[in-house]
């Protein structure tokens, strides 16, 4: 590349400013949603890869399988001792177990409770797990239960500049206790699933539930020297699990158990559970995204290169009349398509670092760009799109006879196959930029559709406390139920173990039904006090809920033989139960030994992900205090933040050993399951935005240049009689023609990817033809908007000036 090609590039940008900012600017936004989208998508696919030697580490998921229970499915949980059993059938296996995290614990500082991030491990979790320590052993420091390790953020945040190795720091995790800091960690990075700053050892005692099959209580975490090992290890589980679960799951257990072990990389993108699919779809999806609007942005380059390049054909035929050979004129116009595309990258990249901010606000992200990584691409990409674009018109205006262009014999835009290279380029931009637009409109349309629906309570003016039961005893637990009744502006205080957003237990139990063998269909359970049904008033479909005149519906005392629990179900129990309707499950007796009957039906409580269908459920009655993980729940009106103040001042006055804990229903259900899904919407939407903006770009340009093309022939028309409408119509309906076709490449496309989007969802909209006839008005409406301009003008260029033009 020589000084001549920089010169001829100079001369020739500036002599066409507008042809350069179109064309340099729609391709730098292109590569600005590339390296945006790309940046989430390398975010995403990192966690947990920064931990030396994270290829051996595998965590143990738990499948639910071969039976039925509303839970079927592999989950990243296992049961609390299976290390233990584990180790002790297979010597040598390297394994740690990790409970807590997040919000798990707190720090006692002048007896009052400031909430952490507490997680408990096993003393090998260090053979795990290679944390960077900052000072200390942790090996050493786990190997005492009355040690912690602590990470740097923690330690600065309590123990300042001091050196707090051999310090003293109080945690309550069920219990306040003091423990000896034995060493301190860096702090975990932002790709990371793990959230902890403080850790603190298992007691060497284990609870016997801990070795209940069918429970799942924590993580677990296994290290295999190879791949081959680990799926060697796997392929020993089903022996395994039926030689240990004999006792609570029966023979052949391991027909409705499987232990699984997944690379910890892959964790973050398939999680397990029931809606596991979500997260890696989503990151697939911003991926395309941002890979069809480089490829939109390189169509849009290439075609407006190889249309002006067409109006140089003089140009380049008065340089072979001087000298010039084919391969100079071939190098030159390479050369000035790499350096205008070099451009190009290096706006997109200042365009993307200014935006940053913006989309971190918009996502919730902290993305950042490694410039070591980024500028090697990006002058790559320089040399690939360059060539790309460059080629196609170096190749054809250098073969073209001098003599020939220059006595105007040949069509300087390339003839009809030209055109028609050109409008199949706009079709496949359009396409491209309307599926975009559909996308955009049905994702909009279910993350609204989420947030209306009716989930069968009012999300808001309901508080949840989650945390109701460890450090708090009985007494501590119903002075702050009453404290709470008494607060200006509540209207009522209800407890359960399972509420909204999934905060609490999980829980399934078999039904046996009479008459039928088998254990019966495997229905949730949840566990409600005197005034849940007063802080999520239910819509009764038959019967009556729980109330304190009916004694026999408390489930709290010794069961009296012959006389059944009572129990409230929900409109899905119905059919599954095997009744013909809610009336007819009234008064009803199931549950084979442990007998239940049906004193009401209601309409179903939306609790958790709508992603999933309702589960079957039945209620059953604790009149004062929930046994298994209470959380309050209350229903007030006013203010949120001054309600939560008033809340929080009662906590802090009754239990100040205990970090206090509180969340607005929609805060919970929104963290946990809206999201992600509001994130992906809002990045998808910029995309498709910024899709259509260079649609519409390269457009203008195209019609910018064909009507420069077409002044003579607009002037013989208006001679000939044809007046301004008739020519605005002309222009207008040749460059909406490839827009209108570019529907049959969207519909298909945004059909298939939407329809899969849809598909995770049980509660959705219906993927209605509007929102196709939407997106292509739009489309049609921005393109017709876009070209019009350029169209009027021509038409009101006077006859005699248009045939005299050059």
């Amino acid at each position: 590349m020589n000084r001549f090609a920089l010169l001829s590039l100079y001369r020739s940008l500036t002599r066409h400013k507008l042809y350069a900012a179109l064309n340099i600017g729609g391709l730098a936004v292109g590569i600005a949603v590339f390296l945006i989208l790309g940046l989430y998508v390398r975010f995403e696919t990192s966690y947990e890869t920064w931990l030396p030697r994270h290829e051996g580490i595998y965590l143990v998921q738990s499948e639910w399988k071969g039976m039925d229970s509303p839970f079927v499915g592999v989950y990243p949980n296992t049961m609390g001792g299976l290390l233990t059993e584990m180790k002790q059938d297979f010597p040598g296996l390297v394994g740690t177990r990790y409970n807590g995290g997040e919000k798990g614990g707190s720090v006692i500082r002048g007896g009052v409770a400031v909430q952490e991030d507490v997680a408990q491990v096993d003393a090998d979790f260090f053979k795990v797990f290679d944390l960077p320590m900052v000072s200390g052993d942790g090996a050493k420091g786990l190997a005492s239960t009355d040690t912690i390790l602590i990470s740097r953020s923690l330690a600065r945040k309590y123990f300042g500049e001091a050196d707090p190795v051999g310090q003293t720091l109080t945690v309550a995790w069920d219990k306040p206790r003091p423990y000896r800091v034995a060493g301190v960690f860096e702090n975990l990075p932002a790709n990371s699933d793990f959230r902890f700053n403080i850790l603190l050892r298992f007691p060497t005692v284990e609870p016997d539930y801990f070795h209940h099959w069918g429970s799942t209580s924590l993580y677990t975490y296994l290290r295999f020297p190879n791949e081959a090992a680990a799926r060697a290890f796997e392929q020993k589980m089903p022996a395994f699990v039926d030689r240990r679960a004999l006792k609570d799951m029966g023979k052949s257990a391991s027909a409705n158990v499987g232990i699984r072990v997944l690379p910890i990389a892959r964790q973050h993108l398939e999680p397990a559970g029931r809606e596991s699919a979500s997260a890696k779809l989503t990151v697939v999806t911003l991926g395309l995204v941002g890979v069809l609007t480089l490829l939109i942005a390189i169509l849009n380059y290439v075609n407006l290169a190889t249309a002006r390049a067409g109006l140089r054909a003089r140009e380049v035929a008065m340089r072979k009349v001087l000298g010039a050979d084919r391969g100079t004129l071939v190098g030159q116009f390479l050369g000035e398509a790499i350096l205008t595309v070099a451009a190009a990258a290096l706006l997109g990249l200042i365009l993307a670092e200014l935006g940053l901010p913006l989309v971190n606000a918009a996502g919730g992200l902290s993305l950042a760009i490694p410039y070591a990584l980024v500028v090697p691409g990006l002058v790559v990409l320089a040399l690939v799109v360059g060539t790309l674009a460059g080629f196609y018109p170096a190749v054809m205006l250098s073969r073209f006879p001098a003599a020939a262009v220059l006595a105007s014999a040949r069509s300087p835009g390339g003839g009809r196959a030209g055109t028609r290279t050109r409008e199949a380029l706009v079709m496949l931009q359009f396409g491209l930029a309307i599926a975009f637009v559909v996308g955009t409109l049905v994702m909009f349309s279910q993350t609204r559709h989420l947030r209306t629906v009716d989930l069968g309570f009012q999300r808001q003016g309901l508080m949840i406390v989650p945390v109701m039961d460890d450090g708090i005893d009985a007494p501590q637990r119903a002075a702050l139920l009453q404290a709470f009744r008494q607060l200006p502006g509540v209207q009522a205080v209800g407890q359960t173990n399972s509420g909204p957003g999934g905060v609490g237990n999980n829980n399934a139990d078999n039904v046996p039904l009479p008459g039928v063998k088998g254990n019966g269909p495997s229905l949730r359970w949840i566990e409600v006090d005197k005034g849940f049904f007063s802080v999520v008033p239910p819509r009764i479909l038959a019967g009556r809920v729980f109330d304190l005149a009916h004694r026999t519906d408390d489930s709290s005392g010794p069961a009296v033989p012959g006389q059944p629990r009572q129990i409230v179900i929900n409109r899905q129990a119905v059919a599954k139960l095997g009744f013909r309707s809610a009336e007819d499950a009234i008064g009803k007796v199931v549950g084979g030994d442990r007998p239940r009957q049906i004193i009401g039906v209601i309409e179903e409580l939306r609790f958790f992900t709508p992603r999933l269908p309702v589960d079957p459920t039945y209620y059953r009655f604790y009149p004062e205090t929930i046994p298994d993980g209470p959380v309050a729940m209350i229903r007030f009106t006013g203010d949120p933040r001054a309600m939560r103040d008033r809340i929080a001042e009662t906590w802090r006055r009754i239990a100040p050993q205990v970090a206090f804990q509180i969340q607005t229903a929609d805060q919970m259900m929104t963290e946990k399951y809206y999201k992600a899904d509001d994130q992906a919407t809002r990045l998808f939407t910029i995309g498709a935005v910024l899709a259509v903006l260079i649609g519409c770009v390269g457009l203008w340009g195209l019609a910018s240049f064909n009507t420069a093309r077409r002044v003579k022939e607009i002037g013989i028309r208006k001679t000939l009689g044809a007046s301004a409408t008739d020519i605005v119509k002309l222009l207008v309906g040749q460059f909406l023609r490839p827009v209108l076709i570019a529907n049959l490449i969207a519909w298909p496309l945004a059909f298939v990817a939407m329809r899969t989007w849809l598909a995770g969802f049980d509660d959705r909209i219906a993927l209605s033809p509007l929102f196709f006839l939407a997106a292509s008005a739009l489309a049609t409406g921005i393109a017709v908007l876009t070209v019009i301009g350029q169209s009027l003008r021509a038409s009101r260029a006077a006859p005699a000036w248009a045939l005299r033009h050059e």
